[in-house]
This record gives C-alpha cells, sequence and structure tokens, in this order.
C-alpha cells in the first residue's frame, strides 16, 4: 500500500469513528428509553404510571372552612365548565378554573395517528398571574372565575375579590384568524397586594405530546423562542434541557413545535423573563415548556393588553402575521439563510400555485435547480477531462522527479498545468459553488410544513420518513428502511461507479472505495430524514447520473488533448496565468527558498 491508500484508510476509520459518535444516543433519547422501561415495569406490577408535569397538581374534593376567611377564598372552590370559542381554524375551550385556555384544537390538522390535532390540553398546562397579599401567595390559576358572558367571538372571565376588586381575562377571537387577543384587567387588585411585595407575575406552563410520527426528530426541532425589543430572535437549547433569564425587554414569547407554535405576545413588553425547556420523560411527551415573567404594576388599575398565536408553522402564514415569527423557523444559516429565504420559498411559492402534487413540485424545483447549474456542471466535467487527458504526463512527471521529493514535483506538476492552461481547482469550484443550494434544502425541506401528512406514490407522508419495512431496532437504533433513502443511496453508488469506469480512477488504488462507503454512510444519516428530502436527493442524483453520460458523450478526449499541445506551442506572453496559479508559484517558491536556507545551515 502506497502512502494514498494509507492516508485513505486512514480517513474511512476517522469518518467511521465520528459517525458512532454523531449518531449515539442522546440524553432525552436514553431518558426516554428508561422512563419507557420504568413504566412498562410499574404496569407489570399492577401500580400507576407516574405523569409528567412541570409542577405537582393536588386536587382535593373537601372543602376547608378557614379557607374560604382567607382573600379569594370563596373562589377558591367551585366546579370546572368550559366555554367554547370558535372560528373557522380553530377551537379554544376557556376553563372556569384558571379563567385559561385550557385547550385548543387546530382544524382541518391532525396527528400522526389520525386523531384531531389539539395544541396542548389537561390539568399540567397552566397561565395564570402570581402575587402577594397579607399571608398568602395567590396564583390565579387555581381559583374559580365566572363567566360574564360571550357573544361573537367575546368573553370575559372574572376572578372576584369583592364587588369592587376583581381581575378580568377579556378574550376575543376573530373569524379565520388563528389569535386570541388577552386583555387582563386588574379593578383595586393594586390595593390587595403585600407592600412589601408590589409585583406581578405572570407563569405560563405547557406540556407538548407528540403529533409527529417521528418524536425524536419533533424533540430535535422544539424549542422556546423570543424577541426582544431591539428585534433579536433568540432561543433556548433544542438538544437537551436548559434554562434561560432574559435581562432585556420581550415582545414575544414561542412554545415552538415541530410544526406548531403557541405564540404570547405583549404590546407592552415583558420584563425579566425566565425561560425553562425540559426534555420529555416519556414516549409520547415532547418538551416541557415554562415561562415566566415580571408584569408592570404603577400601585394602579392595570390593563395588559396580550396576544395568543395557536398556528401552524408555515413559513408565509407567520410572515403574513408580522412581529419576525417566521425567524423562529430554522431555514439554515449565514448565506443557507438567505438562498432558502430568497430563493427556495418564493420558488416553491410559485409552484405550488398550480395546485400541483408536491412530488411534481419537488421535481420541478430539482430540474430548475440542475437546469441553472448545468454551465457551471459543463465547466466543472470539462475541468476533469482536461485532468484525464494529462494524467499520463503527470505520471511521467511523477517517475522521473520521485515521490522522495513532494516540493519539486508539485513545482513540475504546476509547470505543466501552466503550459497547458489547465487549473487543477476547475473541477471542483463549480461543485463547491452548488454546495450551498445542497445544504440549503437540508434544511428547507424538514422544515416545510405543506408537505406534512401529503402522501406521494407509496409515502403516505413526505414530512416524515417512509417505512415500508419496520423490524426491531439494530444498529444505531435502527428500526426501519426507507425505500426513498434506498433509492437514493443505490443513485448515488451508480453515479460513482459511472465516475471511477469513465476517469480511469481505478488507478489510485483502494482510495476509490471511499466514493462507495460515503454514501452508504449516508444512507445510516438520512434513513430517519423526510421523506421529502430524500426525495429530492434521489432526483438530485439521478439528474447528475444523466448530466455525466450526456456530457460524456460530447467530449472528446482527443480533441482535448489536441487543444493542449496547440495552448502549450503559443509563445508565453498569449498565455494567461490564473490568480490561483500565481498564489501556488509564489507558495512554492518561498517554501523551496526556506527549505534551501535549512540545508545551507
Amino acid at each position: 500500500m502506497d502512502r494514498n491508500n494509507i492516508i485513505g484508510l486512514i480517513l474511512i476509520f476517522a469518518i467511521f469513528a465520528g459517525s458512532f459518535y454523531l449518531m449515539k444516543p442522546s440524553e432525552q433519547e436514553i431518558k426516554a428509553e428508561q422512563a419507557r422501561q420504568d413504566s412498562t415495569e410499574r404496569a407489570k406490577q399492577g401500580l400507576a404510571p407516574v405523569k409528567d408535569s412541570l409542577q405537582t397538581i393536588v386536587a382535593s374534593n373537601e372543602v376547608d372552612s378557614a379557607k374560604l376567611n382567607e382573600p379569594f377564598g370563596a373562589s377558591s372552590v367551585g366546579s370546572e365548565e368550559l366555554i367554547k370559542l370558535e372560528n373557522e381554524k380553530i377551537i379554544a375551550l376557556v376553563s372556569t378554573k384558571g379563567g385559561r385556555i385550557k385547550s385548543v384544537e387546530l382544524k382541518g390538522q391532525q396527528n400522526f395517528d389520525g386523531n384531531p390535532l389539539i395544541l396542548f390540553s389537561g390539568e399540567h398546562n397552566s397561565f395564570g398571574l402570581e402575587f402577594n397579599v397579607p399571608g398568602k401567595a395567590v396564583n390565579t390559576n387555581d381559583l374559580y372565575f365566572k363567566s360574564q358572558g360571550a357573544n361573537e367571538g367575546s368573553l370575559t372571565m372574572r376572578l372576584n375579590y369583592s364587588d369592587s376588586q376583581y381581575i378580568d381575562y377579556i378574550y376575543s377571537l376573530e373569524s379565520d384568524s388563528y389569535n386570541v387577543g388577552l386583555a387582563i384587567e386588574t379593578k383595586g387588585i393594586h390595593n390587595t397586594i403585600d407592600v412589601k411585595s408590589k409585583s406581578i407575575f405572570l407563569n405560563w406552563e405547557t406540556i407538548l405530546t407528540q403529533k409527529e410520527k417521528n418524536i425524536s426528530s419533533e424533540r430535535d426541532k422544539s424549542s422556546i423562542y423570543y424577541r426582544d425589543v431591539e428585534g433579536n430572535i433568540d432561543h433556548l437549547s433544542e438538544s437537551k434541557d436548559d434554562d434561560e433569564t432574559v435581562e432585556e425587554k420581550v415582545n414575544w414569547i414561542a412554545f415552538k413545535q415541530h410544526y406548531f407554535s403557541n405564540i404570547l405576545s405583549s404590546k407592552e413588553g415583558f420584563d425579566k423573563v425566565e425561560l425553562t425547556v425540559r426534555g420529555g420523560t416519556s414516549d409520547s411527551i415532547v418538551k416541557f415548556y415554562k415561562a415566566k415573567t415580571e408584569l408592570a404594576n404603577t400601585g394602579k388599575d392595570e390593563r395588559y393588553n396580550l396576544n395568543f398565536f395557536f398556528g401552524p408553522n408555515q413559513y408565509n402564514t407567520l410572515k403574513a402575521e408580522g412581529h419576525d415569527y417566521n425567524k423562529i423557523i430554522n431555514m439554515g444559516w449565514g448565506p443557507i439563510s438567505w438562498i432558502n429565504r430568497f430563493i427556495t420559498v418564493p420558488i416553491f411559492d410559485f409552484l405550488d400555485g398550480f395546485a400541483l402534487s408536491y412530488g411534481a413540485v419537488i421535481l420541478i424545483l430539482t430540474i430548475l435547480l440542475k437546469g441553472a447549474m448545468f454551465p457551471l456542471t459543463y465547466k466543472s466535467y470539462l475541468s476533469m477531462a482536461k485532468m484525464r487527458v494529462l494524467k499520463p504526463q503527470l505520471d511521467e512527471i511523477k517517475a522521473k522527479v520521485g515521490e522522495d521529493n513532494p516540493m519539486l514535483l508539485q513545482q513540475e506538476q504546476m509547470k505543466l498545468y501552466k503550459q497547458a492552461g489547465v487549473n487543477p481547482l476547475g473541477g471542483c469550484l463549480p461543485l463547491v459553488l452548488q454546495m450551498p443550494f445542497t445544504l440549503a434544502f437540508f434544511f428547507f425541506f424538514p422544515n416545510l410544513f405543506e408537505l406534512r401528512g401529503e402522501s406521494f406514490m407509496w409515502v403516505k407522508d413526505l414530512s416524515t420518513y417512509d417505512s415500508p419495512i419496520s423490524f426491531a431496532p439494530i444498529i444505531f437504533g435502527i428500526d426501519h428502511i426507507s425505500l426513498m433513502c434506498v433509492l437514493m443511496t443505490i443513485t448515488t453508488l451508480l453515479t460513482t461507479w459511472y465516475n471511477n469506469t469513465t476517469s480511469g480512477a481505478g488507478a489510485v488504488g483502494q482510495m476509490k472505495y471511499i466514493g462507495y462507503i460515503m454514501p452508504l454512510m449516508f444512507f445510516f444519516l438520512l434513513n430517519n430524514f423526510p421523506a421529502g428530502l430524500n426525495y429530492y436527493y434521489f432526483l438530485a442524483a439521478v439528474f447528475t447520473f444523466l448530466t455525466q453520460v450526456i456530457i460524456r458523450q460530447f467530449i472528446d478526449d482527443e480533441k482535448i488533448l489536441a487543444k493542449i499541445e496547440a495552448f502549450k506551442k503559443k509563445p508565453q506572453a498569449e498565455k494567461k496565468t490564473s490568480s490561483f496559479q500565481k498564489r501556488m508559484e509564489d507558495m512554492m517558491r518561498q517554501q523551496q527558498a526556506a527549505q534551501n536556507q535549512k540545508k545551507n545551515k
């Protein structure tokens, strides 16, 4: 084995080692598996399951007469009633306990199992004011409100302290909207608050349950996002438990799930926001969220104007809402984000307007991209053809100079490139320029709400992996095989084989096998990714293969060699040297001078 073979094997082992590290189970996945095993064991023993919650909720049917004499004592007992607010898009159930929105259903949407999509529901979700009165800490989430009547999308819930002292939650729901307005009015409550602690806090907690087939991916794309008054968007960790205290005033807080969000905004802004994210510890829990913020208290009657957005993470929908809501969708970083926001999204929306299937839209999108990149692709293959016809001359230089003098070998090779008018990086640069678009789609398709629930051929849902073959978990936790991913891998391997057979790559020995190993490694990586993404990569691989076959028919190696030989005969003054070649020559001259100085010493 020569040096190149050894380097290639080292790289292969490094890639495998890296893949084992990157694909090992996360702490959340380990905890989830442990929780599942514990739940199974408790079920075998006849014990009740342990429920997930951010706080322990104790229910009691007994009425303590002493409590009735405490502040808000009369509101501490009662029976829960649910009042419906409904329009064309959502159904919100408002509970008399806490006066809060207890659950929200999105019309026209379903969970992965076909059940209606409920954003959140249950007693483990809370929303309310917290403040101190003499001798007692008050949490309105645990008290009973009274409905003051509902009409035309408006509802007022009142928490009485006395006839002249109360808290009103005034809800408003417009037609055909994902927004629920909430105005909180405090009448005379400032007179009851403990003078030692004048603060009023708003506490919002929720547990989000599984809505997508791939809960691991759903967890990885769920977290709390927020926007400060300066317009900066930030978020807590998506991969691990996280806590953050935001000192700047915040415009809005988003409890983001993969394809849906609950966003709370304030015209006045939120101060001293404390945010908490915890990973799910059972098979059906995605994340635990908590946000606590201080509300302004001037010692007078206050009105806090809030707004809830309960809807999908659909780019155009969020963008139409304003307030930079659309930036909670991960479109990539830097130039990748620009490509998606200003190129991919507009083109996709244009094609979507023709009411085609999303399989056809992705096909046309791929054709447009490959067509736009064809000039670069052709230039790349032409450059590789020049390198191919120069290979016998490069081998002669290598045999003449030998491998024990790499500096002289590089100089002689660069001299040949200069004489032949060939840029050794000419075949790489066009491919590098295409990489941002390939990476852009890596972010675009997994976050594309439009693919959710959309079928194509055998794929039932393009927003998640297709799994026609399922089995017990094996290596890397794989429990299925994505047929779309298999097609992508086979096509990529076919393209690699064609490149090796037509470019003479077999002469480099075992190094050629790296081209076969990489697609197989990407199979393990992309097997869990959305079928829509793998479908695009499959189409891209097919068009790449066809492009290579077609271009190969129009490239004549003998004509290219004849042009190179004719270029060699031109006077040096007529030859243009690229800036890259100049830099390489200067660098090699400097290295050669440094080596000569060392020898002289």
